[in-house]
């Protein structure tokens, strides 16, 4: 079984790097920790911190749990991350992604989360990208498999539509090279 999530929420962390220096938040649930004393949990929280860049992530993961191979929920929101770093693609496992209120604002950066086929549910509101015409149908077209994007569910519709938008971009951008 395992636990709630391993909590360095607002820590000042600038880099990643930095976690090494932090105690978990304590929640209502306590932390179970192994004998290598490693937390036993799926999920992970660095929000509300000062990041701009993931170097570093997956020896933070390693460093506080038991299998980081196994991470399946990811708080990254309200920090200064400018772009989505191809090392999230290194946790398989992967199901729900907290990116919002950060500062990325190329909309081709969530193409890199294509390879997250657990992927199910995103927040990328509150950046810049969100200002892009046809932002959610690109997220959406780019992401399959998402159930829930932004805190809502994405609808049967949606994804046709997201179809639709993909295809037309594509024909579009085809006919003008």
């Amino acid at each position: 079984m395992y636990g709630p999530p391993v909590d360095l929420s607002f820590k000042n962390i600038i880099h990643v790097t930095d976690a090494l220096a932090e105690v978990p938040q304590r929640g209502l649930r306590p932390l179970n920790t192994n004998s290598r004393r490693k937390y036993l949990s799926r999920s992970f929280r660095l929000s509300n911190n000062s990041i701009t860049d993931l170097t570093g992530l997956q020896y933070i993961l390693s460093h506080f749990l038991a299998q980081p191979a196994k991470l399946g929920w990811l708080d990254l929101s309200f920090n200064k991350i400018r772009c989505i770093d191809p090392v999230l693609c290194e946790l398989p496992e992967l199901r729900v992604l907290y990116l919002h209120g950060n500062s990325i604002w190329n909309l081709s950066e969530v193409d890199k989360l294509r390879e997250l086929q657990y992927l199910h549910t995103i927040t990328l509101h509150g950046n810049a990208i969100e200002t892009h015409k046809g932002y959610r149908s690109h997220v959406i077209s780019a992401l399959p498999q998402l159930k829930r994007m932004d805190f809502s569910a994405v609808t049967r519709e949606e994804r046709v539509l997201a179809n639709v938008w993909r295809h037309c971009g594509k024909t579009t951008n085809q006919s003008l090279q």
